[in-house]
């Protein structure tokens, strides 16, 4: 290379350390300038976007309280998420030992719903969003003859129904927690600290967890929809409500202001509902899938017309469908429908495992709940499409004031 190469080309400035720096001086001043400009126009939208954020209510906060005559978690709004654990009382655990676990259950489970952290808790961070966090407790049979108490004549094994395709994984139990929030976060660590706390005294016996419709995604008050889109749940009665009461609670004994409940697994066959129609799918059912409503209605809560028929003489609403068989003359049969979709994985080969947890309360299931499945075990369209495969009946107990425990009526 010669000096000659090393020469500014002629026109053109020779660059310099100082003309360099001054260069980068006034770049970083227009960047600057640029940046105030940016904030001047965007930073006052942040903040009052972040301040917005920081006063919005969170749905994580809210409670739902413990105490009360009844139990929550029955008339309470549904959750999102629904956590169901049976569990088997170990051989050596007698009255005093299931005063002493309801006791530590029951403590804890006051906590956690308030947003506290339990006892013992090792990751008490978890527990300060409780999402509408319920807790309720249900005895099987084998508990109620544990603490030596008078057993209700339908606590009990439902009666045999052709249907029915039990699978012995999802029936009976001595003691049930139904945890439910609106986060399943919230739901998985209360299972954990409860089943911490049930540990020396019961084992899990099995587990059923489902799914509805996240908060904040329809309207409070939205009947839910199960996985083959049909609106579930409509003819519930309104918690609070005269005729709630008369449906759900009892008021025999140590089970006063408590409930029964059962729990059935029902696998939905999605594959064989997809190759049905439409118009067939509203017939099995009774209802239109649109909105709910009756095939003779306009609106989900109108009355269904079941003397209606057709021009050529057949019901609008066939024989054979759900809504219909599920109805009776005698208002005695009613209950209280609270369920949760479930969808698992599938077995190797196929492209589902889904379907209901159906969960019902009702004051007495003899009369109340077992004629109803009668009816639907001798004639419904549905049945072709659903199976059952667990089942098991609880009485829930009634709940409890400040410094008492769930079960004190039957075992204090």
């Amino acid at each position: 290379m010669t000096p000659s190469d090393r020469e500014p080309r002629p026109g053109r400035a020779a660059s310099t350390r100082r003309q360099f720096l001054l260069g980068g001086a006034v770049v970083g001043a227009g960047a600057a300038a640029a940046i105030g400009i940016d904030y001047a126009l965007n930073g006052g939208r942040e903040d009052a976007a972040a301040t917005a954020s920081a006063q919005a209510p969170l749905n994580g906060t809210v409670t739902v309280p413990f105490h009360g005559v009844h139990q929550a978690g029955i008339d309470t709004d549904a959750q999102a998420h629904g956590l169901f654990v049976a569990l088997d009382l170990h051989d050596d655990v007698d009255r005093d030992g299931l005063r002493r676990m309801m006791s530590i259950l029951t403590d804890d489970a006051r906590r956690l719903t308030q947003g506290e952290a339990a006892l013992a808790d090792s990751e008490p961070e978890l527990a300060v969003a409780p999402a509408r966090l319920t807790v309720t407790f249900g005895f099987g049979p084998g508990f109620v003859e544990r603490a030596g108490g008078a057993r209700p004549a339908w606590l009990q094994p439902l009666p045999a129904f052709s249907i029915d395709r039990l699978a012995g994984t999802h029936d009976g139990g001595d003691l049930l927690l139904q945890i439910a929030a609106d986060d399943a976060l919230t739901v998985s660590h209360a299972a954990r600290m409860l089943l911490k706390d049930a540990r020396g005294f019961a084992s899990v016996r099995w587990t059923q967890s489902g799914f509805r419709r996240a908060h904040g995604s329809v309207a409070p008050g939205t009947t839910m929809r199960n996985l083959f889109g049909q609106v579930d749940g409509t003819a519930n009665a309104t918690p609070g409500t005269a005729e709630f009461d008369r449906v759900v609670w009892s008021s025999d004994g140590w089970l006063a202001g408590g409930t029964s409940m059962v729990v059935r697994r029902i696998a939905m066959d999605l594959e064989g509902w997809d190759k049905l129609d439409r118009s067939g799918r509203e017939q099995s059912v009774g209802r239109t899938l649109a909105n709910g409503a009756p095939l003779t209605g306009a609106d989900e809560h109108d009355e269904p017309d079941f003397e209606a028929t057709t021009p050529i003489g057949f019901p609008v609403i066939p024989e054979f469908s759900h809504m219909r068989r599920s109805r009776s003359d005698d208002e005695g049969e009613r209950i209280f429908r609270r369920s949760f979709n479930y969808d698992e994985s599938p077995a190797a080969g196929e492209i589902s495992d889904s379907g209901l947890v159906f969960v019902s309360f009702q004051a007495d299931v003899d009369r109340q709940f077992v004629p109803i499945q009668r009816r639907l075990d001798e004639l419904d369209l549905l049945n072709q499409w659903t199976t059952p495969i667990g089942s098991a009946v609880f009485a829930i107990p009634p709940g409890c004031a400040e410094g008492g425990y769930i079960g004190e009526t039957l075992l204090a």
